[in-house]
């Protein structure tokens, strides 16, 4: 089939996941893996490639967009247990396993160490004497105090790193949900006031107006407004590849621009030092050959000063992470608290069988304190996250289907539209 859009031919695959408004697209979803839209999370397949499974590779699996059907099971009261089901394929703990590894060597050091140099009992509860009897050989431990004292301000340096993780990731949604907002905007108003054009004035309103709008080449009008929405489609996917890694996006990208813009559109975009300034101005050229009144003009470029807005704030993140002397601060804090927590856990845990529970304690604090650091981490760049794909291609699809619309003047109601207003118009 022919796209009114591009010229060229575009695979019903494509329009088909571009017009669903629930799903998530096809093509996404085959390249993450065939598993169910419910499971969000690596693959479960033990072959499966050990980069896939946490980490970088793992990051393309978390871009679920939530439909009625996700929500339901996100709000399921099964959802601790299926969660505990799931803890050790967790791709945070994971991530953090060697940092919980060097602390939880630490306790093992400080355990056997001060069995050695003060005693250990037997399992059949005979207390033993040292085996290290040398005078250098004693036992070591720090106080407690002074972890309690500091426990404060460590809290509050990883509530600050996450939150502002967060907000960064709420900030980048907040500017893709503008780019879905607007892109339908223009749309809307370039389909609907299309044919008014500037030379057009209120005499039109009078009671002797025979007619509201002159004869609109519908062949024209199709192809006009299918580059308006081709060229909305190519700044947002532009952006999606501009703010994306080049060795998971490019090959996609250049794929899908050659597949809907003509080959000289495409070069165009392709070749441009920065892609979305590029498909931004295509937009508005295009915005500018339709044949309407300026003013009605001007209303719909004000989208793409939006569209710069959110592209400028979205590059603003990309560049400009938390600034890493606090992100370095924290982590040298978290480390070291970490590394030097055994060694006061060791006496606190004097009631169990030779000390051996400060062991299991130890890796358990270091699982729950990495893994906030852990998290923000991931949250701090968002967009190897989010679903920008989807995105783009819902964007693609909803923005088709609006100029596929009859528009101001080319629907059945048009008679009584007419009518509506000359009965409106102010007498002179």
């Amino acid at each position: 089939m022919l796209s009114a859009i591009g010229m060229l031919p575009v695979s019903s695959a494509f329009v088909t996941k571009s017009l669903s408004p629930i799903s998530t697209p096809k093509t996404s979803i085959a390249k993450t893996s065939s598993r169910s839209t419910l499971y969000m999370g690596p693959p479960i397949d033990p072959s499966a490639p050990i980069t896939e499974l946490y980490g970088e590779g793992s990051r393309k699996y978390r871009r679920t967009v939530y439909n009625h059907d996700l929500w339901v099971k996100h709000r399921s009261p099964d959802r601790f247990v299926n969660n505990l089901k799931t803890l050790f394929n967790s791709g945070i703990y994971k991530q953090i396993g060697n940092e919980v590894a060097l602390t939880v060597c630490v306790a093992i050091f400080v355990w056997g160490w001060n069995l050695l140099v003060g005693g250990y009992q037997d399992l059949a509860g005979v207390q033993h004497d040292a085996i290290i009897t040398e005078k250098w050989a004693i036992m070591v431990g720090l106080p407690l105090t002074p972890f309690t004292i500091l426990t404060p301000s460590l809290g509050l340096l990883l509530v600050f790193r996450t939150n502002s993780s967060y907000g960064r990731w709420d900030e980048a949604r907040k500017f893709w949900g503008l780019n879905i907002n607007h892109t339908r905007d223009l749309n809307r108003m370039a389909t609907a006031w299309y044919g008014n054009q500037s030379e057009w004035d209120s005499t039109l309103f009078m009671e002797s107006s025979t007619e509201l709008l002159p004869p609109v080449n519908p062949a024209e009008r199709q192809y006009l407004l299918g580059q308006v929405s081709l060229f909305t489609w190519a700044f947002v996917r532009s952006m999606k590849r501009h703010l994306s890694p080049p060795d998971e996006d490019e090959e996609d990208f250049v794929a899908e621009i050659k597949a809907r813009l003509t080959p000289a559109q495409a070069d165009a975009i392709i070749k441009a030092n920065h892609r979305p300034n590029r498909a931004l101005y295509d937009l508005s050229v295009a915005i500018e050959k339709l044949p309407m009144h300026w003013v009605r003009k001007n209303a719909i470029n004000t989208n793409l000063s939006i569209f710069e807005d959110t592209l400028g704030g979205c590059e603003r993140l990309l560049s400009s992470p938390v600034p890493l002397f606090y992100t370095r601060h924290t982590a040298r804090f978290l480390s070291c608290y970490l590394i030097l927590l055994p060694f006061a856990l060791y006496e606190p845990f004097a009631n169990s069988w030779n000390h051996i529970v400060m062991i299991p304690a130890t890796a358990f604090i270091s699982i729950c304190l990495f893994g906030i650091e852990e998290l923000a981490t991931q949250l701090e760049e968002p967009f190897t996250i989010l679903p920008m794909q989807v995105f783009c291609d819902r964007i693609g699809g909803w923005c088709d289907e609006i100029v596929s619309w009859a528009g101001q003047g080319q629907d059945e109601s048009a008679d009584t539209v007419r009518q509506n207003l000359e009965a409106m118009a102010p007498t002179r």
